[in-house]
């Protein structure tokens, strides 16, 4: 898995919650059985995916107990991490990602099982799902997962990469974009002034 727990920055046995540490950059759980630091693991977990579930940092500490609780009790995937606020992460500044994996993106069943657990144990809010391999690519930001569940659903939407990307809107009459009512030009009635 991309930056395993042996890396640099693992946290101690008794580490402070993810939102009060700033000395680690993660904060892991695994599932009874697995050891990311055998050799085995890198084979093991090549195809591994991962659910991300960004929350506000003043949710992070409650969030991260319920999944690390959940992997713990091997409920989820083969682990979890968070990042907490010791990380570097390049996102908006108030959330943090809490990251469960599956240990393959390929087995879609899986991936499947594992979001209903989550949306058992409670969590609500929308989902992306994306591979490591794209993490290891440097890949981030909207348009990297593969998978998507709309926020209370159990659903799972594959993305197409492609329509995933930006685009330039088709229709450029500025009246096709504009909110009822209102101009882009002045503002106010929706009416072009000359």
């Amino acid at each position: 898995m991309h930056s395993e727990p042996t890396q640099t920055g693992q946290q101690p046995a008794k580490a402070p919650p993810p939102a009060a540490d700033t000395h680690h950059r993660w904060q892991w759980a695994a599932a009874p059985g697995v050891d990311f630091s055998s050799p085995a693991a890198v084979n093991e977990f090549a195809q591994a995916g991962k659910w991300l579930w960004f929350l506000p940092v003043r949710a992070l500490d409650a969030g991260w107990r319920l999944i690390k609780t959940a992997v713990e009790a091997g409920q989820l995937g083969p682990g979890a991490k968070v990042a907490t606020l010791g990380s570097d992460f390049d996102g908006d500044p108030t959330r943090r990602p809490v990251i469960i994996y599956t240990a393959n993106y390929h087995a879609e069943q899986d991936v499947q099982r594992v979001l209903l657990a989550l949306r058992s144990l409670g969590v609500r809010d929308a989902l992306a799902y994306k591979t490591d391999e794209a993490t290891a690519r440097g890949e981030y930001r909207d348009g990297t997962s593969i998978y998507t569940s709309p926020a209370g659903t159990t659903r799972v939407i594959r993305r197409d990469r492609q329509a995933a990307r930006p685009t330039r809107p088709r229709n450029l009459d500025w009246r096709a974009r504009s909110t009822p009512g209102r101009s882009r030009l002045d503002g106010t009635d929706g009416v072009r002034r000359r």
